[in-house]
């Protein structure tokens, strides 16, 4: 009955039919068969343009999934019910996401875990929730080098240290990547390079070193996400080249500042003890 309301378009009996059927297989301790039959409830929900009530259909599909010891299905399900919320509702689309990862890690299936984890990364970031981001990325992170898959933690090393400056965090930013030395190959890769560029820039004010560094196809290449965030990254200040305070203190002085040696050294803490 539930096939023949859904080829009709008639997807609220639809529904009312697949729910009725959940009930049965229920009663008859048939646990597949009821998630199942959830999961198509939610799906009818779905083309009725009723998404929250569809995805917490489709949620309680995926922990009788589980109660049946099928955790692949349930970490399936639960990132098809991320995609469906994730442009209404992308904080719930997030939680989503990182339960399937959950699910996929228990069961010590990484690769699909850390696509998770990279949705849940990515519209994290979407979200300017920078501060959950940084955590998100540095799990990616350890999970990519527990694989040995270093090429892709020098990367997320890259995402890490944009979300860092966009918190103003230059010390998290520095630490990030000084903790990375510890990855085969990081030190010297180019990736390395750019990023040592990059915290200088910042650290100097340097608003044209920092835009050089982002603007690197090695920046620029990454996810929209990331790559929005090396673009749009300004440095505190203004900006503003800082000249060392020496080369101002010597053209405030001119000439007359060349004086004897026994001069220098009476006069050693004039310019204050910093």
């Amino acid at each position: 009955a539930a096939v023949a309301f859904k080829n009709a378009k008639q997807f609220d009996q639809a529904r009312e039919a697949c729910l009725r059927e959940a009930e049965a297989h229920e009663n008859n301790k048939a646990l597949f068969h009821a998630a199942k039959a959830y999961e198509q409830a939610g799906m009818m929900l779905k083309e009725m343009q009723r998404l929250p009530e569809a995805v917490q259909l489709i949620e309680k599909a995926s922990m009788m999934y589980l109660e049946n010891g099928t955790p692949d299905t349930a970490a399936i399900a639960l990132e098809r019910a991320g995609k469906l919320i994730e442009n209404v509702s992308p904080e719930k689309a997030v939680q989503l996401y990182q339960q399937a990862a959950s699910v996929f890690e228990n069961e010590e299936r990484l690769r699909q875990a850390l696509e998770m984890l990279g949705k849940a990364s990515r519209l994290l970031v979407r979200g300017r929730r920078l501060d959950e981001a940084a955590l998100s990325l540095q799990k990616e992170k350890s999970i990519y080098k527990e694989i040995e898959n270093y090429p892709t933690c020098y990367k997320k090393t890259i995402a890490q240290v944009l979300v860092h400056l966009h918190r103003n965090d230059y010390v998290a930013a520095e630490r990030c990547v000084r903790e990375s030395y510890s990855i085969p190959g990081f030190n010297g890769s180019e990736d390395c390079a750019a990023l040592e560029q990059l915290l200088e820039g910042y650290d100097q004010q340097d608003q044209d070193q920092v835009s050089e560094v982002c603007n690197l196809p090695l920046f620029k290449y990454m996810d929209n996400d990331y790559a929005k965030l090396g673009l749009t990254l300004v440095v505190p200040g203004g900006g503003i080249k800082k000249k060392s305070p020496n080369a101002a203190q010597d053209k405030a002085r001119g000439p007359a500042t060349v004086g004897s040696h026994a001069d220098e050294e009476e006069d050693e803490y004039s310019g204050g003890l910093c």
